[in-house]
């Protein structure tokens, strides 16, 4: 089910513009790209060319993404070009899956905000995914995702209390929560840009077969792994009264431009009718910072899972391309 349709024309890039770039990211903005990396975006902040120390890397990926994440900024940047910083729009395992190992190789602070620490510094894992909630193959493997936590240690920082963000002028961060607790957005008044993190994607990310084609929508946070359903509504509702130009989300294609703004005026507007679940862990026993119910005891970290999982999400991703060339042979 659509939750809000999208049509291909408020894709902020089209195939034929991308084919010129040899660092596999997709050119959007000024000094602003992102690449896909599976399942999830990475954002990259700063000029072609920029040299070390001169750029921004925005989300860390899955884990096992790392050499392509550097050799994406190597070829973007500069031969060995470190960022900046490293800025964490929130601490979930497809966002933080080569944060460690980037964060040493590369000497860089990592800023986040308070409420997502405990998640970056060995002291919390999060709450276990809901595989009830979305359908899709996904959504059913929701529980077997790392819940980290991750330890990036005296490299944690905060995001700067006037709202700035470090290496990134003319931007500023906008706490977005419900997707998990210390969940930000990032904001350029300037020209409107709006780099989302999962507080709304694109695509359904609860199905592999619309992750695989990134079938184009405006739909809610991802559904399995939302713990606050009702700040995820109030966020949802404060990035559309902003009214961006261009959306970069942690899933599915960057989208700009008429269409792309009065389908995320819908979302916020029918938000309880397209994105809430009808049912599921989180809706009556969300799982709050306030309470301590967000944060659980640090238990196995997780990665052994991955392979699995892997496994799983790569034969789902194998028959779901299956199934899509099986269409166009047939269209």
């Amino acid at each position: 089910m659509t939750q809000v349709a999208l049509p291909e024309a408020a894709v902020a890039i089209h195939p034929a513009q991308d084919a010129a770039r040899s660092d596999g990211t997709h050119e959007i903005a000024s000094h602003l790209a992102y690449r896909r990396l599976g399942i999830v975006n990475v954002v990259f902040f700063g000029e072609p060319g920029a040299g070390d120390r001169n750029w921004v890397l925005v989300d860390a990926g899955l884990y096992g993404t790392k050499s392509l994440i550097a050799n994406a900024a190597s070829a973007r940047f500069g031969e060995g070009a470190r960022p900046s910083a490293i800025i964490l729009t929130h601490g979930h395992c497809d966002h933080t899956g080569a944060l460690e190992d980037l964060a040493a190789e590369w000497d860089v602070p990592v800023y986040a905000h308070p409420l997502e620490h405990p998640y970056l510094d060995g002291r919390a894992s999060y709450p276990p995914g809901d595989p009830t909630v979305g359908g899709g193959a996904m959504a059913a493997l929701a529980g077997l995702y790392p819940r980290g936590p991750v330890d990036v240690g005296d490299r944690l920082r905060n995001l700067p209390e006037d709202g700035s963000v470090p290496g990134m002028p003319g931007w500023r961060w906008i706490h977005t929560p419900g997707h998990s607790a210390g969940h930000v957005s990032l904001w350029r008044e300037a020209d409107r840009s709006l780099i989302v993190g999962d507080a709304f994607v694109t695509t359904r990310q609860e199905a592999i077969y619309a992750v695989a084609l990134q079938s184009a929508e405006m739909h809610g946070p991802p559904m399995y792994y939302t713990t606050e359903w009702d700040k995820a509504k109030t966020s949802v509702e404060r990035l559309a009264m902003l009214e961006p130009q261009l959306v970069i989300t942690g899933h599915g294609r960057a989208m700009a431009g008429p269409d792309m703004q009065h389908a995320l005026q819908r979302l916020a507007k029918d938000f309880d009718e397209v994105a809430r679940p009808k049912q599921g862990t989180y809706l009556e026993h969300p799982a709050r910072a306030e309470d301590g119910s967000a944060y659980l005891s640090p238990g196995r970290r997780g990665r052994l899972l991955t392979l699995p999982v892997a496994l799983l999400l790569g034969t789902a991703a194998v028959a779901a391309l299956w199934m899509i060339r099986g269409r166009r042979k047939a269209a």
